[in-house]
């Protein structure tokens, strides 16, 4: 004897009625990709000088987006420590940009895995996936002529994810992948117009953020899709590993080791930044335009809500 399907409740009902007004087909969307991916993609290897040299006095990070920037601390500090921290952070989050990447490229096989070879979805899907290996080379590249040490995630973050990639579920897997895209994606658009910084920094940040533009959009539409036809279970469950994801986003975001190595204290470093304003009100800037989306499509509801504020990136 089967089991009665779970009622919707209201909200539930509403959301489901509102979005399936806003869905597009899946293979218009990814032909319009593939077209875009056709005119303007890049290879950064022949695109960016990776042989000039280093620009004296520029920063590798727009200093307001250096996470100790107003800090006491940061007022203490000499113009070429706080241009050090710059440049090992803009390390950091380099190395976080590879590991979150390889993580997606595992997660778009997994999504495409039962789908048509030959649609355009699908093609869309190992296009991307060609644009991250390009972007995990292309930030390796800039970590080493920065001349700074690469930072892994915690061990701990590292075998969490390993679980992430066994257990994802579709929407969750496409919810987490915005949440690493959208964030570094408004930070790098305040960066390569900023001629305060490196010229290969702002080279590097601008191919990203033309390709990641793509990405963001077949990201945003399966999701949206994903939230009107998946299980009811499954938006629950998405609603839950996408604040888990939040909160472990935010404490990896710059990995603390940034601090001992420009010769500052660690600990006082870190307390400092989580008890600064501007740097908290720069996350949630950053993740705004993610966070809108997710609220419109029913994903910021119950515990999931309350882990993205536990996060500090949800206002």
């Amino acid at each position: 004897m089967t089991s009665a399907p779970t009622a919707l409740t209201v909200t539930d009902t509403e959301v489901l009625r509102d979005a399936l007004g806003l869905l597009k087909d899946r293979e218009q969307v990814a032909e319009r990709l593939l077209d875009s991916s056709a005119k303007h993609s890049f290879d950064p290897d022949t695109e960016l000088d990776w042989d000039a040299p280093l620009e004296e006095g520029k920063w590798f990070w727009p200093p307001e987006l250096v996470s100790l920037y107003d800090t006491p601390l940061w007022k203490k500090m000499s113009l070429e420590q706080q241009q050090d921290l710059a440049r090992h952070e803009a390390a950091s989050l380099a190395s976080l940009g590879i590991w979150f990447e390889i993580i997606l490229m595992q997660l778009l096989v997994r999504h495409i895995y039962d789908k048509p070879v030959t649609s355009a979805h699908v093609r869309y899907a190992l296009t991307e996936i060609a644009d991250e290996c390009r972007h995990s080379k292309m930030f390796a590249r800039m970590i080493q002529h920065g001349g700074a040490p690469t930072y892994p995630v915690s061990r701990l973050n590292h075998n969490l994810a390993r679980i992430l990639k066994t257990v994802s579920t579709t929407p969750g897997s496409f919810a987490c992948t915005l949440l690493g895209e959208e964030i570094l994606d408004w930070m790098q658009r305040l960066t390569f117009p900023d001629e305060r910084v490196q010229s290969l920094v702002r080279g590097v940040t601008r191919i990203h953020v033309v390709e990641e533009a793509r990405h963001v959009r077949y990201a945003r539409e399966e999701l949206r899709r994903q939230m009107v036809t998946a299980p009811r279970w499954e938006r629950e469950l998405t609603r839950l590993s996408c604040g888990e994801a939040a909160r472990v986003f935010s404490v990896a975001f710059v990995n603390p080791d940034v601090y001992r190595n420009v010769g500052l204290d660690k600990r006082e470093a870190v307390a400092q930044v989580k008890a600064s304003g501007h740097r908290r009100e720069v996350m949630q800037s950053g993740a705004q335009r993610l966070t809108d989306f997710l609220d419109e499509i029913g994903v910021l509801r119950g515990v999931g809500r309350r882990l993205w504020r536990a996060s500090g990136l949800l206002a």
